[in-house]
């Protein structure tokens, strides 16, 4: 199965919803017309990422939710966004993804919140993952700083994804990172990896985008730098399933001995 997947490297209007998704409809139109299956946003796309910020909460469906899935059905492809979800006592950092007709798929809440910038204190961590199917194809869904935890990964490999869509706010300073991370995650589950990060500067950080495709091999096959605009690429599983027979290295994990191990180093 090939599908076409683009993620749309946008600034946002910072906290400003109605004004961003107007962009985002446009870049909504743009994959459409390309032939995609499927666009992707970076983190809190539509108000911009604020770790401490409890402005334009919202619930599913809200506002944000709404008009995602009205762009979606009248484009007839799939979307995939974040926003701040309402969630007594603290709210969730959510991705939504959105199928062709305006339904959604699946949700995800980020599992890893940034502690170095307070987003701990201020979000609730999500507890599960977010898989959903696109023409045959199965994505996972994960946030920015989870980039850094590879276990998780780990578990949507074991669950059979195809792909993992990272929206993030990811720093210019610590741009290398993002990069080093997207590739590692790929080769080590031998998945594509589609990083969507923003760019600009808004009143948190700045942010040098460098938005990428990477193949189950570990190989940027599609890179766009700081400017805003779309990076699109073809997605195989027929490749995510030759790497795997011809490496299959993964079952040669030994995972109760690392648990072991860990116990007897405490």
């Amino acid at each position: 199965m090939r599908i076409t997947c683009c993620g749309a490297q946008i600034h946002s209007v910072w906290d400003n919803p109605a004004a961003t998704l107007e962009k985002a409809g446009r870049c909504i139109a743009e994959a459409a017309a390309a032939g995609a299956s499927l666009v992707a946003f970076p983190e809190q796309f539509a108000t911009g990422w604020d770790p401490r910020s409890a402005s334009t909460l919202e619930e599913i469906p809200g506002s944000i939710v709404t008009t995602l899935r009205e762009y979606a059905a009248a484009r007839e492809i799939a979307v995939l966004g974040t926003f701040r979800e309402r969630h007594p006592p603290l709210p969730r950092n959510t991705a939504i993804a959105i199928a062709p007709d305006g339904k959604i798929l699946a949700t995800y809440s980020k599992c890893h919140l940034f502690s170095p910038a307070g987003e701990d204190g201020c979000f609730s961590p999500g507890e599960s993952l977010g898989i959903f199917e696109i023409s045959g194809m199965r994505f996972g869904i994960a946030i920015c700083y989870d980039l850094r935890f590879p276990s998780l990964f780990e578990a949507y490999a074991d669950a059979g994804v195809d792909a993992v869509i990272v929206p993030a706010a990811w720093p210019k300073r610590r741009a290398r990172h993002w990069e080093l991370f997207l590739q590692a995650r790929a080769v080590e589950n031998q998945i594509y990896m589609i990083g969507v990060n923003t760019t600009g500067s808004t009143p948190v950080d700045k942010y040098s985008g460098r938005s990428m495709i990477v193949d189950p091999e570990g190989t940027v096959v599609h890179q766009i730098e700081d400017e805003e605009g779309l990076l699109c690429g073809v997605l195989d599983s027929d490749k995510v399933n030759l790497v795997r027979e011809t490496m299959p290295f993964r079952k040669d994990r030994r995972p109760a001995l690392y648990r072991s191990l860990c116990e007897n180093g405490k």
